[in-house]
């Protein structure tokens, strides 16, 4: 089994002192890969599908697959074998992998058999999900998170599975809003009269919001693209969507998310906002940011306020809360008025094969970064590196997630 060292002869800062001399053991045995079943209630997805196996063995690496795992996103285990992997049991699959590959955080049962040297490659959300964090740490566990990936990088943009999951979710949304909704969406001329097409507006014209839009304007909608960020009206427009946008647009932030506004700013864009959207049929929002409870951007009454059959669709909806109030988590809500309001937080895994396939093509772009002559090896002057290692060598290595700790382990002291 390959190993995890680190790049750098002495490295101080965030990921601590490493002695390359001692790490630094020669190894002839490739990496191996590692997929198992997602455990997740309703998760369809698999961490590598049988195109990225060829891939990966094209690169000298051995994959490990639990049978079954990529049934449910329509790979049958004989995909996989004829790519090149190897079937095992789950236990022998952890335990036999360099690195295994997951769409979320495993189960413990999974994440306490692995050890120092192994590394875990995945949407950890390791913002919330503290205590494992540290877990890992302690078994010296390298974790690698793609929710923090800087984006904004060029080279990035290959491993960057908030994007091709997002833009699942974006395309899954429009199809589930014409779903769910009670009328046409198109104009539709008939012997028994006119139906007026449907009105949507989606809230955030990032990967999800444009691919919302370009969906809903496929199945004949009339489509309004919003964003506080006057720059996004290009995007929006050549896609035949109207845009709209807020007196107090704020413009990019760091990673390309749009600003905190100021409380001032928030009072004036939610009462623009909640003006504009009661002459919309469905609503579909965007915004949410790994790490954060979601904005909310349609009030309680402005759900009221809404005409009964509207739908709305919430991209941001969690377990900490959604865009839409009264939203929850992977359910639908009919309120009094009349409005369906559907908790789709991850609607990615409502397409299991594409997102499934576009993960895996992440998941190998992230283990080629990290790799070289056959070993996991992190350098923490890479940029790429030192965002999305959040665990290596024993150590919380992300600036982010030392932060999120250091917040938590305060608050634990101040309730003892």
């Amino acid at each position: 089994m390959a190993r995890c060292r680190a790049e750098s002869p002495t490295v101080g800062g965030t990921f601590g002192t490493v002695d390359a001399g001692a790490a630094i053991e020669t190894r002839s045995m490739p990496i191996t890969l590692g997929v198992v079943t997602e455990s997740a209630l309703g998760e369809r997805r698999v961490a590598l599908d049988p195109d990225a196996v060829i891939r990966l063995k094209k690169s000298g690496a051995d994959v490990l697959v639990q049978p079954g795992a990529g049934v449910a996103a329509g790979f049958p285990d004989t995909l996989y074998t004829d790519a090149g992997a190897t079937l095992a049991g789950r236990t022998a699959v952890v335990d036999g992998c360099s690195v295994l590959a997951v769409i979320g955080m495993p189960e413990a049962a999974v994440t306490d058999r692995l050890r120092s040297g192994q590394a875990i490659v995945g949407l950890l959300d390791p913002l919330n999900r503290l205590d494992d964090i540290r877990s890992l740490a302690t078994q010296g566990v390298t974790a690698v998170a793609f929710e923090l990936l800087p984006r904004t990088l060029s080279r990035a943009q290959s491993m960057d599975a908030l994007s091709s999951q997002a833009s699942a979710a974006g395309y899954r949304a429009g199809i589930v809003a014409a779903e769910t909704f009670g009328r046409y969406l198109p104009m539709m001329i008939t012997a028994s009269g006119t139906a007026k097409p449907a009105k949507v507006i989606v809230i955030g014209t990032g990967v999800a919001g444009l691919q919302a839009i370009a969906t809903t304007r496929r199945l004949g909608a009339v489509v309004t693209g919003y964003d506080v960020r006057a720059a996004s009206r290009g995007e929006v427009e050549s896609l035949g969507a109207q845009f709209l946008t807020s007196s107090v647009a704020t413009g990019a932030g760091e990673g390309g998310y749009a600003r905190p506004m100021t409380p001032d700013e928030q009072k004036v864009q939610q009462a623009e906002l909640a003006a504009a959207l009661v002459d919309f049929d469905i609503i579909i929002t965007t915004a949410r940011v790994p790490g954060h409870v979601p904005p909310v951007l349609v009030s309680d009454a402005t759900v009221a306020s809404l005409k009964p059959g509207s739908v709305c669709i919430d991209l941001g909806a969690s377990e900490r809360g959604g865009n839409v109030a009264g939203s929850v988590a992977d359910e639908r809500v009919l309120t009094a008025g009349g409005v369906t309001i559907v908790g789709a937080g991850d609607l990615a895994r409502d397409l299991p094969t594409s997102a499934s396939q576009m993960y895996g093509r992440n998941v190998v772009a992230v283990v080629a970064s990290l790799t070289k002559d056959g070993e996991i090896i992190i350098d923490p002057l890479d940029e790429v590196h030192k965002n999305i290692v959040v665990t290596h060598d024993g150590e919380v290595t992300n600036v982010a997630v030392l932060a999120a700790l250091a917040a938590l382990t305060e608050t634990e002291a101040a309730t003892r």
